[in-house]
């Protein structure tokens, strides 16, 4: 086994503090009892998470970007199952074309989105409804749920599935008991990968959102522009918190590793 010397630890040190530590002063920052935001702070107080209580937009703003990405990683991940299974599978004329358009939203701005969005969902009347905003993010986050998938597809060994064609079994069942099994690491976190994509979608969102629709992160941006004060702070300290809960869970029920890569706990 290969160790890492003192320079690579130390370069990997800073490195992981470097992401880390703009995270840790927007928590530290939260919990500020002064009326803007202040580094270092004096003392420590709930004051702004309260204030999160007290301010229904962003209570409302947060489901509706649950319900959004919810429903948007559901629909984007059915659709990238079939896709990937016969890019991987299948040869035919235009498999490359395909699969080039479908990943095509990840080489697009989502500013240049927006404005597309924008104008199409104008001109058919669904501009700043829930369906256009849900049409809008399958569309954006389809690429990081077929990415995946594809993954767990391509190194799928066809011969088990052809060894249970041999045995009797009907496609519906091969699918049902062989196929999903082996692609559901990368179905579930390809869906995991959607879904925060989703919920933390601003850019494209601003111009399709109208103030019934306005996401969490739509709503954050909004106050910043306002206001100075650190209920933003508190509300994304929540945020992470809230990750960090939710992999944590799926760590002790499930294994990240298997749940990434396939491997880890038995």
């Amino acid at each position: 086994m290969i160790r890492n010397g003192p320079l690579a630890l130390a370069f990997h040190a800073l490195f992981i503090g470097f992401i880390v530590a703009p995270l840790a002063i927007v928590c530290v920052v939260a919990f500020t009892p002064l009326g803007y935001i202040s580094l270092p702070t004096d003392g420590l107080s709930l004051r702004w998470f309260a204030a999160i209580l007290d301010n229904p937009r962003f209570i409302s703003a947060f489901w509706l970007s649950l319900a959004l990405g919810l429903v948007s990683s559901v629909i984007a991940t059915a659709l990238a199952v079939p896709a990937a299974l016969a890019v991987a599978r299948f040869h035919f004329p235009g498999r490359d074309a395909i699969s080039a358009f479908l990943l095509s939203p990840l080489m697009i701005p989502h500013i240049v989105l927006g404005v597309a969005f924008l104008r199409f969902f104008s001109a058919v009347n669904i501009n700043g409804t829930f369906s256009g905003l849900v049409m809008a993010h399958v569309i954006v986050i389809l690429p990081f749920a077929l990415r995946l998938v594809l993954a767990s597809a391509t190194g799928m060994d066809p011969a088990v599935e052809r060894a249970a064609v041999s045995l009797g079994a009907g496609r519906f069942t091969v699918f049902r008991r062989i196929t999903l099994p082996l692609i559901l690491p990368g179905i579930v976190s390809g869906w995991l990968l959607a879904f925060i994509t989703s919920f933390d979608e601003l850019t494209m969102s601003v111009f399709i959102a109208s103030p019934s629709t306005t996401t969490l992160p739509v709503r954050m941006f909004l106050h910043i522009q306002d206001t100075i004060d650190p209920l933003v702070a508190a509300v994304s300290a929540l945020m992470i918190a809230g990750t960090l809960l939710l992999m944590g869970a799926l760590d002790r029920m499930v294994g990240l590793e298997r749940l990434f890569v396939g491997k880890g706990k038995q």
